[in-house]
């Protein structure tokens, strides 16, 4: 079975930790277990400490063939910021606010060019979700339509095209599929509220939980993950984008990004988990063992 591992963020020592809690055992260069595999789940770059040292043993366990890895978003912002074309200009621009959150890997690589590039060209062949029928695994949040949509984009091919990617810049059918699947879903703020974050960052968007109507429900009811406080009050229906809600009855859906501390739950209509644990600011790292059971269980969350 699989043993669910959330966002890493270069926490490398504290994954070793948590991989020989879990039973793995290092063979050679890797980490492997008698009867089971562990699905990282992206954003395993930036923060921490170790991060050349966190993807290379991830690499190291998906080529043995112990581990499976989906693409995050800390992953998708370096592959934005670092890929180029054939004229040899960066596919996005590469602003300080692409360029700030990526500074801690940029470090860490910034001796080993080649080694990054490669890396980079790594990223792009992860896949984006997993779906293994009985359970489903994605990074922001799980949407058929939006997988759809993404399939139809990537036309057959089984890593991110630059072609892909420079539709993904310019499309916004394309980006909104992808965005929903790497970052969650988020909705507007109302022109007139203005909200700042712990930094003193002003907030546009807000994420929020889509397994759940928002119709009806208050912007603090509706609120996910986010760092900041929103207002007790009715979102105006006007504002309210559709959204097509996680079914009760669907497969558990396995899913990191949302950075949720001990105060929060993790488990959400009985087959949602999010298993980021938000490590960079708890000093923990978890994983949920999945033994094929349908209706998930929080005694089966395991910390290092």
């Amino acid at each position: 079975m699989y043993d669910i591992i959330g966002d890493i963020h270069g926490h490398y020592d504290m994954l070793v930790k948590l991989l020989v809690k879990l039973g793995y055992h290092k063979t050679g260069n890797t980490y492997v277990h008698p009867g089971r595999k562990a699905i990282f789940m992206g954003d395993f770059i930036n923060r921490g400490n170790k991060i050349r040292a966190t993807v290379k043993l991830i690499r190291r366990m998906v080529d043995y063939g112990s581990a499976y890895c989906i693409l995050g978003n800390h992953e998708l912002n370096a592959i934005l910021y670092a890929t180029i074309d054939k004229s040899g200009k960066a596919l996005q621009k590469r602003l300080p606010r692409y360029k700030l959150p990526l500074m801690k890997t940029l470090d860490e690589y910034s001796n080993y060019p080649d080694e990054f590039k490669e890396t980079v060209k790594w990223f792009r062949q992860l896949p984006v979700y997993l779906d293994f029928g009985q359970i489903r695994i994605v990074h922001g949040s799980w949407n058929d339509n939006y997988i759809a949509t993404f399939k139809q984009f990537m036309n057959g091919e089984t890593h991110l095209k630059k072609s892909f990617l420079k539709t993904y810049l310019e499309n916004k059918t394309l980006r909104k599929a992808v965005d929903g699947l790497v970052k969650g879903e988020e909705m507007q703020l109302p022109k007139d509220l203005l909200l700042k974050d712990e930094n003193g960052i002003v907030r546009r968007t807000f994420r929020i939980k889509w397994w759940e109507p928002v119709k009806g429900k208050t912007f603090e009811a509706v609120s996910f993950g986010n760092r900041f406080s929103l207002p007790p009050y009715t979102i105006p229906p006007e504002i309210i984008p559709h959204i097509d809600q996680y079914p009760a009855d669907a497969p558990p859906v396995f899913n990191g990004h949302y950075c949720l501390d001990e105060k929060n739950e993790f488990i959400f209509n009985g087959n949602i988990c999010c298993i980021d644990t938000c490590v960079t600011r708890t000093q923990k790292l978890s994983a949920y063992r999945w033994d094929g059971e349908q209706l998930l269980n929080p005694d089966k969350i395991v910390s290092a």
